[in-house]
């Protein structure tokens, strides 16, 4: 794909899954300093779910010089835009601009695919969610301009017992 001096990215392989869940398990824990445990105790995602993903090519990786991963972003095509559903970078690896980097590695798949949009739910106040996706050039959307499909996803996190008070939809639009 594309790369820095140092990173460089890839669609995540098989033999991956298992750093993808402990990548995850480690970023979860930085919500502790948020005082929200309950993302901290949070398992990582099911490793069958995980080995689906990069079968579909849905996760694309970030290697360091040693080409250890060191981060990742999961996605999910729709069709009028790409849904980021995690972004996760060890937080040895944070202010390394890694995150911002496997957001245009998405942006550039949507591009391709001719979708004009990236979309995102994440926590409103937390600073390495919504804050931080705005200045990589996401917007908030107000409720009313949610559409069916992400209201449904709203519901669905609200059965898995999310705050959604706490979070916010945000689109990117790519021109």
């Amino acid at each position: 794909m594309s790369h820095d001096s140092a990173v460089t990215f890839r669609f995540a392989a098989p033999h991956e899954a298992e750093t993808i869940r402990a990548i995850e398990f480690e970023a979860g824990l930085r919500f502790v300093s948020v005082g929200m445990t309950g993302i901290a105790d949070a398992p990582p995602m099911a490793r069958e779910i995980v080995e689906n993903k990069i079968e579909a090519r849905e996760i694309i990786v970030a290697l360091d010089q040693h080409a250890t991963c060191v981060g990742f972003v999961m996605f999910e095509p729709q069709p009028t835009r790409i849904y980021v559903q995690e972004l996760d970078v060890l937080t040895t690896h944070a202010g390394r601009r890694i995150g911002a980097a496997l957001i245009e590695e998405v942006a550039r798949i949507a591009r391709i695919r001719q979708v004009p949009q990236l979309v995102l739910s994440t926590y409103r106040d937390v600073p390495w969610n919504a804050p931080y996706y705005r200045r990589l050039g996401f917007r908030d959307i107000d409720s009313p301009e949610l559409d069916a499909a992400l209201l449904a996803r709203r519901d669905a996190h609200i059965a898995r017992g999310l705050d959604e008070s706490k979070r916010v939809f945000m689109r990117r639009d790519l021109v």
